[in-house]
């Protein structure tokens, strides 16, 4: 835009001479003077340009008589009006909008000295280019701040972009971390059972029981394996249906030495993904936890649809109750996992001894 100007300016003081058969009875004050209003549009307006608007109205208050002088002694010059036209575009970049139309408004007045027709016809003239004027570079005014703001918008949303992303890999890394610890975590907890319960009757068993020990450690172990590349890979396993899956948690605790059962109480529905998920993740900590900490004999798992809006899971044993656990327990873990969905955790006595944990997501 300051470029533009420029030339303009130059264009007009070039034109000084033409157009005006005044300009050869008095042509060195005009070119001078005309020359002190190029050098101040073009260096004195890119000086106050930015600074405070007291520079900008002392600058205007300069050029505006100044221009008068160059159309007066110019003899009314096209290159006269063009300089004042430059003053007006200058106006709307360095002034409010509405002190610029008042000298865009102002600039018709130096007809007033020619007689009224002449001057009426040639006020209104002028009027409507310096209107046309303001107009033009305002809109251009505006245009470049929409441009300035759309691209510190773009910026903002780059910003916020990162950040997203920035939160996705955090979110993922926790579920991973999750998946790590509740799919190996259960499956080398039967592992360590299995080996347990190989020495305490390694002096005792035949060998056939032994073997029948080592291969479901050996199978918990392969599992453990699987989940643990499932898990990197960020590959989620074609379950089968919860129930199933439930079913086969419950063989596993039973075989590492609680009899668990499973009781499904109403129809059984399709539930999303992550539901399903949420819940198998909680029976198999609530297994875990039964089978290393209650001192249970018995534990039974139970999935309810009976209610139209939400599925409940509850996991029961008849062990010592609620152990001390620390504030990084189980329970915090899975009341994440539970409340992340819209959910609900409760972990509680169940009767006169053991522990129920109870799990209810919508579904």
């Amino acid at each position: 835009m300051q470029w533009a100007l420029a030339i303009l300016t130059v264009v007009a003081y070039a034109t000084l001479p033409l157009g005006s058969a005044s300009f050869e009875q008095q042509p060195v004050p005009t070119l001078l003077v005309g020359l002190a209003y190029s050098v101040l549009a073009i260096f004195g307006f890119r000086f106050v340009e930015g600074r405070s608007v007291w520079w900008a109205v002392a600058f205007v208050a300069v050029q505006l008589p100044l221009g008068f002088t160059v159309f007066t002694l110019s003899g009314a010059a096209v290159g006269a009006v063009l300089l004042l036209v430059v003053l007006v575009s200058q106006s709307v970049l360095l002034l409010p909008l509405p002190v610029a139309a008042v000298v865009a408004a102002a600039i018709p007045l130096v007809h007033l000295g020619m007689q009224w027709q002449d001057g009426l016809r040639e006020g209104l003239g002028t009027l409507a280019v310096t209107s046309f004027t303001l107009v033009v570079t305002e809109l251009l005014v505006r245009e470049r701040k929409a441009r300035a703001e759309l691209a510190e918008a773009n910026e903002r949303l780059r910003g916020y972009a990162a950040q997203a992303e920035q939160l996705a890999t955090i979110q993922e890394r926790n579920r991973l971390a999750r998946d790590i610890h509740d799919g190996v975590g259960h499956h080398l907890t039967v592992v360590q059972m299995m080996l347990e319960a190989a020495r305490a009757v390694i002096r005792t068993a035949g060998p056939e029981r032994l073997d029948s020990m080592l291969a479901k450690a050996q199978e918990q172990s392969g599992q453990a394996l699987a989940e643990v590349r499932r898990s990197v890979g960020s590959l989620r396993e074609q379950r089968p249906a919860l129930a199933e899956a439930l079913q086969t948690l419950a063989a596993e605790s039973t075989d590492a030495g609680v009899p668990t059962a499973l009781d499904v109480h109403g129809l059984a529905r399709p539930l999303r993904a992550e539901v399903e998920e949420s819940l198998f993740r909680a029976a198999q900590e609530g297994l875990t936890n039964i089978r290393k900490h209650a001192g249970a004999s018995t534990a039974a798992v139970v999935l309810d649809y009976r209610e139209a809006d939400q599925v409940r899971l509850e996991v029961r044993d008849d062990g010592r109750g609620l152990p001390e656990m620390p504030a990084t327990g189980f329970g915090l873990r899975l009341r994440e996992r539970t409340t992340s969905l819209g959910g609900r955790m409760s972990l509680g006595p169940a009767g006169d001894a053991g522990l129920t944990l109870i799990v209810e997501v919508p579904g």
